[in-house]
């Protein structure tokens, strides 16, 4: 058995992609991040050749035989197995995204969650996110497996590199296979820590300062320029008028601080 070992950025044979790709799919298969038959792989081979995982197969049983190389056109170029259904939305992001030399598309339990709830992860409460993903949207549910999927990813496949499927899964992608799977499993930490801000009835977020700084030491992280970044908390703007006391804010931050009343009247319940 070849040792569960991937690294960042090497130029790669064919057989260590395939390697590398099975050992992906046990990942995600032993952290619950797919079930059954779920998820989906790919690394691109070259300019023209995108190896995949197949269809109607356990991602945690796949030996490196079992994988499939597509062209652009998703015909088959070999392998004995039908590639996985929801191809299109590989080529679709290989064709937008250049940088891009792999995808992965799981349903991790968490980030689901909000998918099938409508919710982006977009609030800076974990730095790490800021300057790893910025924000995650959330795209319009699609049926798996057809066109309607690629259109409805393809708005934000160029200015992120993490995407909610609303009712569906989580679809993240990189440079190359490593960074496209800690991708994911970065997008569900995140999500399970939103998640216990939320039970726990308080989120802090950073302030628009903390956000900035952290844009500012992107680049050392290899994050691209263009992706978009959780927006920051309103801030106020305070009126030092010692006369009438008066303290003048924003609408939007009057907004928040009544939200946050709210959220805490209904705990207190």
């Amino acid at each position: 058995m070849q040792p569960d070992s991937i690294s960042h950025g090497a130029v790669k044979t064919e057989a260590e992609h395939r390697r590398d790709i099975c050992s992906v799919g046990r990942w995600i298969h032993d952290r619950g991040y797919v079930a059954s038959t779920d998820g989906n792989i790919s690394v691109r081979l070259g300019p023209d050749r995108i190896l995949m995982t197949p269809t109607a197969m356990c991602k945690g049983m796949m030996t490196p035989e079992d994988l499939v190389v597509i062209d652009l056109e998703g015909q088959r170029v070999s392998g004995l197995r039908k590639p996985s259904s929801e191809l299109g939305m590989h080529l679709l992001i290989y064709c937008l995204r250049p940088d891009v030399n792999a995808v992965c598309h799981a349903h991790p339990p968490t980030a689901t969650g909000y998918a099938a709830a409508g919710l982006p992860l977009d609030k800076p409460i974990l730095c790490e996110l800021v300057i790893g993903l910025g924000c995650i949207p959330v795209a319009r549910y699609a049926t798996p497996g057809t066109s309607e999927l690629s259109a409805a990813i393809e708005p934000y496949v160029q200015g992120h590199d993490a995407i909610l499927m609303a009712n569906h899964g989580v679809v993240t992608y990189g440079p190359d296979l490593l960074t496209s799977f800690l991708r994911m499993e970065t997008t569900e930490h995140f999500a399970q820590v939103s998640l216990v801000t939320e039970r726990l009835g308080k989120t802090v977020l950073l302030s628009g300062t903390d956000v900035e700084k952290l844009v500012a030491v992107r680049a050392r992280y290899g994050a691209a320029a263009q992706r978009d970044l959780p927006a920051a908390p309103a801030q106020a703007v305070i009126s030092d008028n010692t006369e009438t006391g008066r303290v003048t804010l924003t609408r939007n931050e009057l907004e928040i601080l009544i939200d946050e009343a709210v959220r805490r009247d209904r705990s207190h319940r």
